[in-house]
């Protein structure tokens, strides 16, 4: 508190002591899968299947990745990361060669994500909209499933530059903007050459240039406009005479001096040579991609000297940048059939070298558990899912990859293969898991969906996984995480059969302890439910999906929300903020239902005090907090008892 000097009202804020902790979300899903395109290696979060289709492609028949994260939008959920699985796959490519004397490759032009995709990808290079002399465009199409008709225009990007310095430089617009392709430009080239400001025809005859006539104002190499005062050098000279006027020219600009240190010191030596007669040359002295000289009038009209030697763009002259010679060949705007052809060109004439894109092979279950290590430093996903992929490798790999990661944080839904149809069958592959746990459930049959491609008439047998995965987004948000995604309310939206139907009795047989198998049924008046809520665990204290989700979700919540805790004095009053903290998380989630418990004694503890954390702890830098829960578990089993009243005399 401030010290008081006068009488009056001090004002000073105090803290309540009091830091909210924000719930932890639980319904990001992760899908990875086989995909047409998309970025290799990485993890990248989307928010529709519009979006998925832009950067991942459309429906591949065999491979399931699309139709999960469809069904996982269709089913609820709201946005999910994609982990695009491949193996020895090709980006198709064309590099192509510059304008130069002595041409040179300009750049490689690439497909933005490998794969054969992207040999239906092709390239129009044109002059530029705004200035032809130094700068281009670069038109992307794509193949007309239609025969021989013209390929469709998917992109533009107009006024591009060779000059790595410039605000439109091409690596710097078209790597940031274009969903279609990447370009690398050829940094060895050296097919540079010195900008020039060159005029319009000058109209000889007579004066030049008229009495007062002798100023305008030049920029070279970037370093600033200057004046030019040619008054001093045209003294005596015959203004009739062109060169005269040029050799004024030259000596005026050569003795400025630069104003940047960074400007190259040859810079303003130029070259002022008579072209075709009569069009004055400024030549840079120096030899570089981003060498220029740039002509504006003077500043006062009545003196101004550019207009009447037609100099600068403003006057009809033209400006060539260094940079100008390295841009790549054009081609026409609409003779498609001499447009650059990703991965598919003739090496000849403008095309030095071309990458044929490719798929490779089919990815092997060892790069979908690799894939999944794509995700150690993502944060908020909550759910997996490999759509399809249900060897018995893959399913014990998810569930220990949730179970290993530092937090413990993700739940693993499990897809069978599309083999296991019957009740014999699904028992054999549930006995053949060998490191089933908690963090992970397993569902049961393959659901049946009309194809979105169009291209079945009947439906299609589709991996549950996906499905599941938007119901899990969808009953969080609409009733929480501690619901069990199961029963009446999960319908699964989209589905029109299952692959198996399975009878009461056979479900039972799925349901014991040692099997644990979620089974999705079909019931009159309901439709195709989710009905069943069991992790693979055979610890009965993690027997329940919200159970286990549950945990993730106040374990993820309570350390997110106690990071301001770190570095603090280890004594009471950081203990009871902890208490409080922790304490006024745990009763919101009371209020909202989420623990068994008529009172809050019942449903949840905090405790952190001298007897959870001794000396020897202090003395550590340790404090610990212990947090119970009553969690609430779903009545999978309700009986109801009916007897017969005996008659009642009135």
């Amino acid at each position: 508190m401030s010290n008081p000097t006068y009488p009056g009202v001090y004002m000073e804020e105090v803290s309540s002591g009091v830091r909210p902790i924000e719930a932890a979300g639980t319904s990001t899903a992760a899908f990875f899968g086989y995909a047409q395109r998309g970025p290799i290696g990485v993890v990248k979060k989307i928010f529709s299947f519009s979006e998925f289709q832009g950067i991942y492609g459309g429906f591949i028949d065999g491979h399931y990745l699309a139709y999960g994260v469809y069904q996982f939008f269709n089913n609820g959920g709201s946005q999910c990361y994609i982990g695009r699985v491949a193996s020895g796959t090709e980006t198709a490519s064309a590099t192509v060669k510059d304008y130069g004397s002595t041409a040179k490759d300009s750049m490689r032009i690439s497909a933005n994500s490998p794969g054969i995709w992207g040999n239906t990808i092709s390239i129009a290079v044109t002059d530029a909209s705004e200035d032809r002399n130094n700068l281009f465009a670069m038109h992307v199409h794509v193949d007309n499933p239609k025969a021989g008709e013209k390929p469709i225009l998917l992109e533009s990007f107009d006024n591009l530059s060779m000059d790595s310095s410039s605000p439109a430089y091409v690596e710097k617009i078209v790597n940031t903007l274009s969903k279609q392709i990447r370009v690398a430009v050829n940094t060895a080239n050296d097919n540079q050459t010195a900008g020039y400001s060159e005029s319009s025809a000058i109209v000889l005859g007579g004066e030049l240039l008229a009495a007062k006539q002798r100023t305008f104002r030049i920029n070279v190499h970037g370093d600033g406009f200057q004046v030019v005062d040619l008054t001093k050098e045209l003294a005596g000279k015959d203004l009739t005479k062109l060169e005269d006027v040029r050799g004024a020219i030259e000596k005026t600009i050569r003795a400025l001096k630069p104003l940047r240190d960074s400007t190259p010191s040859d810079a303003y030596t130029v070259a002022v040579t008579i072209e075709a007669t009569n069009k004055l040359r400024i030549t840079s002295g120096n030899v570089s991609a981003d060498s220029r000289i740039e002509i504006i009038k003077a500043e006062n009209p009545q003196v101004d000297a550019a207009g009447a030697l037609k100099l600068g763009k403003a006057n009809g002259g033209k400006e060539v940048f260094g940079s100008s010679t390295m841009r790549p060949q054009a081609t026409s705007a609409t003779d498609w059939a001499n447009f650059y052809l990703l991965g598919d060109d003739t090496v000849a004439g403008a095309v030095s070298a071309v990458v044929a894109g490719s798929d490779g092979s089919t990815p092997q279950v060892q790069d979908y558990v690799t894939a999944l290590n794509l995700l150690d430093t993502v944060r908020d996903v909550s759910l997996i899912a490999v759509p399809g992929i249900g060897s018995f490798e893959m399913v014990d790999a998810g569930m220990n990859y949730c179970a290993r990661r530092p937090l413990s944080d993700c739940f693993f839904i499990a897809d069978m293969t599309q083999d296991e149809k019957d009740l014999e069958s699904v028992i054999l592959y549930r006995d053949k898991l060998a490191n089933p746990n908690s963090y992970g459930a397993i569902y049961f049959p393959w659901i049946k969906a009309l194809d979105p491609t169009g291209k079945s008439k009947e439906a299609i047998a589709l991996p549950p996984s996906g499905f599941l995965a938007g119901i899990y987004a969808r009953t969080d948000a609409k009733r929480g995480v501690w619901k069990a995604p199961a029963g009446t309310e999960a319908t699964v939206s989209g589905a029109a059969g299952l692959v198996t139907e399975l009878n009461d009795t056979q479900h039972g047989n799925l349901n014991k302890d040692s099997k644990s198998v979620c089974v999705v049924r079909k019931f009159p008046g309901a439709g195709i439910v989710v009905w069943g809520s069991r992790t693979l665990s055979s610890d009965p204290e993690w027997k329940y999906i919200p159970v286990r989700r549950m945990a993730i979700m106040l374990r993820v919540s309570i350390f997110n929300g106690i990071q301001w805790a770190v570095f603090e004095p280890n004594d009471e009053e950081l203990w009871s903020q902890l208490r409080l903290n922790i304490g006024s998380f745990m009763m919101n989630l009371y209020r909202q239902g989420a623990f068994q418990g008529s009172k809050p004694s019942e449903a949840f503890f905090v405790k952190c005090d001298k007897d959870t954390t001794t000396q020897d702890d202090i003395n550590l830098g340790i404090v610990n907090v212990l947090v119970g829960f009553a969690p609430l578990k779903p009545a999978e089993f309700v009986i109801v008892k009916i007897s017969q009243m005996a008659g009642q005399s009135s």
